[in-house]
């Protein structure tokens, strides 16, 4: 064969014969594992913008838990999380949100790691259980003072007092908050609220029969989103 080719391609045809194929060979297998990653980073993208996009768009508790099934493992998983177990407590299945904030404690959103404490006390308390429910404000108000959930945390030691029926604790707690936040209306007013809350009559607190107190608990402490 290498007599009827031009003598300029018979090295050509050698390197071909000793390693042209098994080169050829690698190049494809490269090119099908190139083809391979492109296509899983497309896919990782496009996962990447969904989860963003039902991170933005759901709303009601189960679109949310739709999402968090769908799009849990993703980046945008803990936000979910987050805001389902919101929504759940909005909704007043307690019991699940408290599952869900008991979950998000492991892996909140970042810049959100107090939310699930606080959220976790707020489901105890409207389920009732008000020893824990108190026990779970105070500990993380006494450790975490600083936080943007501290004051939330401290109102909800004040209302679980009163529903135990330590009454002049409560107002006590009330009329320390009055004093260190004198000149912040918008705390003020929650304080009111929570000092109207702690003056009713002392009884088993629920919060599915007192829609007043429900909206009223809401507007205390928001989970916030």
């Amino acid at each position: 064969m290498k007599k009827s080719i031009p003598v300029e391609f018979i090295p050509l045809i050698d390197w071909w014969e000793k390693e042209g194929k098994s080169t050829v060979l690698w190049a494809a297998v490269l090119l099908v594992l190139a083809g391979g990653y492109f296509a899983y980073a497309h896919l990782r993208t496009s996962r990447k913008a969904a989860a963003s996009e039902a991170l933005l768009s759901a709303a009601t508790a189960e679109e949310l838990q739709e999402a968090v099934d769908a799009y849990g493992g993703s980046a945008a998983g803990p936000a979910l999380r987050m805001r389902l177990a919101s929504a759940l407590y909005n909704k007043g299945e307690f019991a699940q949100a408290l599952a869900a904030y008991e979950e998000l404690a492991g892996n909140p959103p970042e810049g959100f790691a107090d939310v699930p404490a606080v959220g976790r006390a707020q489901c105890l308390e409207a389920l009732g259980r008000t020893d824990e429910a108190c026990a779970a404000y105070k500990a993380f108000a006494e450790a975490k003072p600083k936080s943007f959930l501290a004051l939330t945390a401290r109102l909800g030691v004040a209302r679980c007092l009163a529903a135990k029926g330590d009454k002049a604790q409560a107002l006590a707690l009330l009329d320390a908050l009055d004093k260190e936040f004198v000149a912040d209306a918008a705390v003020q007013s929650q304080i009111a609220d929570a000092r109207d809350l702690v003056k009713r009559p002392v009884r088993a607190f629920d919060v599915k029969k007192d829609a007043a107190a429900t909206e009223a608990l809401k507007a205390l402490a928001p989970v916030k989103k």
